[in-house]
């Protein structure tokens, strides 16, 4: 038995060794390793490659994609303020024409009204003088009806002649008017 254990003693690292394996162990893992890395490399590493140039293709398109929305948001927000401010100057220009023509309105209203009071007025100053004529010649047909009549009774004869009475009826008015315009000037004097 001594002997079987002397052969197991001698197989047992010592030292060093403990840490190493043995060499057989690290070509053989050497082998295995470089058999997975040809594999990653021939067929890994492309399609790796392929899929971070597709992203980096993707970010790149969505990179110009976000520059050209910008200088279209730039674009869009020059031509709504230019817009805008034509806007705001046709606008200030439709106020300026609606007040114009509301100042046109009321002045040709004003004239029209002026116009109209004008022609009312001369409408009733005559409709006034046509009365004051008429109320005249009633009035002196009135009163040289009433001459007459009181010449007669003071006469004691009948005025039948119609020169005569407008004779009489003629020398009355013409007599009071002397007397209403002396009365007048007297008062006006005074």
């Amino acid at each position: 038995m001594v002997a079987s254990g002397s052969v197991v003693a001698e197989n047992v690292p010592q030292g060093y060794e403990l840490l190493l394996p043995a060499v057989y162990d690290i070509i053989w893992s050497l082998v295995v390793v470089a058999i997975i890395a040809f594999a990653v490399v021939k067929w890994g590493v492309p399609r790796l490659t392929g899929i971070l140039d597709e992203r980096a293709e993707k970010i790149s398109d969505g990179l110009k994609q976000a520059e050209n929305a910008e200088a279209m948001l730039a674009e869009a927000e020059e031509r709504t303020g230019a817009e805008l401010a034509e806007a705001r100057r046709e606008a200030a220009g439709i106020r300026e024409r609606a007040n114009a023509q509301g100042k046109e309105l009321v002045d040709d209203a004003r004239r029209r009204a002026g116009e109209e009071a004008e022609r009312t007025t001369a409408a009733a100053e005559r409709q006034i003088e046509a009365e004051r004529r008429q109320a005249a010649q009633s009035l002196r047909g009135d009163v040289g009806s009433l001459a007459v009549e009181l010449a007669s009774r003071i006469v004691g004869e009948s005025l039948a002649d119609s020169a005569a009475q407008s004779r009489v009826v003629d020398r009355f008015l013409d007599e009071l008017e002397a007397r209403q315009t002396t009365q007048s000037t007297t008062t006006s004097e005074a």
